[in-house]
């Protein structure tokens, strides 16, 4: 039967306090005490407070009592049901319950929640314990990982489960600090959510959602990645959190963001701490001045500093958009675009193969881009030429031995986005015809059949790969928006320049345009 939250954080509240000594012990090992290192922060923030305009703080207690109430209240009402609650809130073991929180978390960074459910509910399933995961081979969590992007997190997720088990007894730090400072990549805001989800310590969070929020409900105009208004936006966070619950109510603020406070379309009507958002207020008053036909004047509840001061508003380059509204908050510095790679790729194939036809697959290496996935056999370079062709051959033959040259066709390309590189694909096919079949290759490679190719740990970037090898055609990838495929039949006639450059894709044998196409199929 399933326990009463009360009664079950009533027994987490004596699981933490005979924690309390071992963290304590864990503590004591810092370079800085923790009494001095609160202190410290508490004088900082406090001088940093007293050099902001009150526009942009919650002076006043009864706000904040008030916007964790009204904040609170709503999310008891309107929460998402999502297995990750659901296993927190009723599981009693602490570990358990921290694992279930970090789990979620780690899965959730950059990555919509519709996706992640599917793959947090396999995840668990297949290791419902730190000690499960600990256990499992980079392989499996690469594999069961796969398509979810970002694949580094998941190995250090099992890498921080691993120093759980054998460096820390069994037992997750309780603390945000501890958390940060032990594990691997475990950052400030999911040490924080860990902590005060699965600990219920009273320590704030700051995310996407939290930023967004924030940032409208003080008038935060200035830059949200910068070092002042991050700190900012964390002390924030800080004096919001309800000490009640923590875990909550960060959870509301982030529930806030994703379900009604949303980047371009949000629903101010159904906020609930509309009432205290500056961004709000300030697109009322606009309506208000407009419909009275007023000309604009000063407004004493505007931020009392300077703009040309203030740190935390807008720069007077950047003036209010009322065709905005609160989505004039928050602002961003422009990204950096990625940089642009290409690479030479190529499915090679043996269609005759004892027990079905086999493609090959290279594993990358343990460290960098898509650390220990699998993918087709590549090489690096220009765009086009015939220096790549042959160079992606040298590749191929290192891992298969001597190849058909004349059977290497080039397919189309595949332009994936990766978080800070735009690669570009050239994908080749080659299909073994008549050989036989190659049964034994060096370690770091493999033959796999097309049913254990999508169960592998491959990249999305290597499904799409693998459909222009199939020979279709889709264009812009449905699911992705960042990823193209084309093919040879689906792009604009090349210019004259683009055109010789591409004839040194084309087989060094003639080959008429229906063979071509029958390979591409």
């Amino acid at each position: 039967m399933k326990k009463p939250q009360a009664a079950v954080r009533s027994h987490l509240r004596k699981q933490a306090s005979r924690q309390e000594g071992r963290e304590k012990r864990v503590l004591s090992s810092s370079q800085v005490k923790p009494s001095t290192a609160a202190g410290l922060a508490k004088r900082q923030e406090a001088a940093w407070q007293a050099s902001v305009s009150s526009y942009h703080l919650f002076r006043d207690t009864a706000e904040v009592m008030a916007f964790r109430e009204n904040l609170l209240n709503w999310y008891d009402r309107e929460k998402r049901d999502l297995p990750w609650r659901r296993l927190a809130e009723g599981e009693v073991d602490l570990d358990r319950r921290a694992y279930a929180v970090w789990v979620s978390e780690v899965m959730l960074q950059q990555t919509q929640v519709a996706t992640v459910i599917g793959y947090y509910t396999r995840w668990m399933q297949k290791w419902p314990t730190l000690q499960d995961l600990a256990g499992a081979s980079l392989e499996e969590v690469n594999q069961l990982w796969a398509g979810l992007g970002y694949y580094s997190r998941g190995r250090r997720l099992q890498q921080g489960a691993r120093k759980v088990v054998e460096e820390l007894g069994g037992h997750v730090p309780h603390t945000a600090e501890t958390l940060q400072r032990l594990l691997p990549g475990v950052g400030r805001y999911t040490a924080g959510a860990i902590a005060s989800i699965a600990f219920g310590q009273a320590t704030g969070v700051v995310d996407g959602n939290v930023i967004r929020v924030l940032c409208r409900v003080r008038a935060i105009g200035a830059d949200s990645s910068s070092t002042l208004v991050s700190q900012h936006l964390w002390g924030l966070a800080q004096q919001l959190v309800d000490p009640a619950r923590p875990g909550d109510f960060n959870q509301a603020a982030m529930e806030l963001g994703a379900l009604v406070c949303t980047p371009q379309h949000p629903h101010c009507s159904q906020c609930p701490v509309r009432s205290l958002c500056r961004a709000y207020q300030k697109v009322e008053r606009g309506k208000l001045l407009a419909s009275q036909s007023l000309p604009g004047s000063p407004d004493v509840e505007e931020c009392a500093s300077s703009t040309e001061l203030c740190q935390l508003c807008a720069h007077p380059t950047e003036p209010w958009d009322q065709t905005l509204g609160v989505t004039n908050f928050p602002r961003k510095a422009s990204r950096k675009p990625p940089r642009e790679e290409c690479s030479a790729i190529c499915v090679l194939e043996q269609p005759r193969a004892l027990g079905g036809p086999q493609i090959l697959l290279v594993q990358r290496p343990s460290s960098g881009l898509l650390a220990g996935l699998w993918e087709f056999p590549s090489v690096t370079g220009e765009a086009s030429g015939r220096c790549q062709r042959e160079a992606l051959l040298q590749e191929l033959q290192s891992w298969a031995g001597p190849l058909p040259a004349s059977h290497l066709q080039h397919l189309g390309q595949v332009v994936h986005t990766f978080s800070h590189i735009k690669l570009t694909y050239q994908v080749y096919g080659l299909a073994l015809e008549g050989q036989t079949p190659v049964t034994i290759v060096p370690p770091g490679a493999r033959w796999l059949t097309r049913e254990e190719f999508h169960t592998a740990a491959i990249s999305t970037a290597m499904k799409k790969v693998f459909r222009v090898y199939e020979g279709q055609q889709p264009g812009i990838c449905k699911g992705s928006k960042r990823s193209q495929v084309s093919t040879p039949s689906s792009r604009k006639k090349p210019s004259p320049g683009q055109q010789l450059l591409d004839s040194f894709f084309r087989p060094l044998i003639p080959t008429d345009s229906s063979n071509l196409n029958s390979m591409a199929q």
